[in-house]
């Protein structure tokens, strides 16, 4: 999957998602208030993490949010219906998703050193099983959060490929 954070010219992000399946997506962001988006935040955690279950690892799979829109290509017959299970699969997934890019993205905005103890806290708050990825994992992702952000305020639009293995699974 090939995604394009593009600068919006209200301010905003606006990412341009190219599934596998040949449909491109549109994702709006409601991030002004942040220097670098939080779907970039996201992207950048879940690939670098490698965790599958969340935002974009639904979206390789076939999930569409409410307020992504469909700019080429065409959906599959059954879409809503197999985007509820791939929503419904991640239920938990997309939670720590959530909590990690936040994390992640709080440390990149605030200009603060590599959020170790934030992570496995946000962790533990969601999950009883012990953390799964290594300092330098978290290390990797927020300094590369770092560097696009740098890219980002330059004013250039990001290009990030999505692996096709990281994919959520289907209920």
């Amino acid at each position: 999957m090939e995604i394009r954070f593009a600068h919006d010219p209200r301010g905003e992000s606006f990412t341009h998602i190219r599934r596998v399946d040949g449909v491109t997506l549109g994702l709006p962001s409601y991030s002004r208030k942040w220097r670098v988006p939080h779907d970039l935040a996201h992207a950048v955690t879940e690939r670098e993490l490698g965790w599958a279950g969340g935002v974009f690892g639904c979206i390789a799979a076939g999930g569409v949010f409410d307020n992504m829109v469909v700019l080429q290509g065409k959906l599959r017959h059954d879409a809503r219906a197999h985007s509820k299970r791939v929503f419904r699969s991640a239920k938990r997934s997309i939670g720590v998703a959530e909590c990690l890019a936040g994390v992640l993205h709080h440390a990149v905005e605030q200009r603060t050193g590599t959020p170790l103890a934030e992570a496995r806290e946000a962790w533990g708050v969601l999950r009883e099983d012990p953390f799964p990825w290594p300092d330098n994992g978290i290390h990797d992702a927020t300094d590369l959060l770092r560097e696009l952000d740098e890219q980002w305020c330059s004013g250039a639009d990001l290009d990030f490929t999505w692996p096709e293995h990281l994919r959520a699974g289907t209920a």
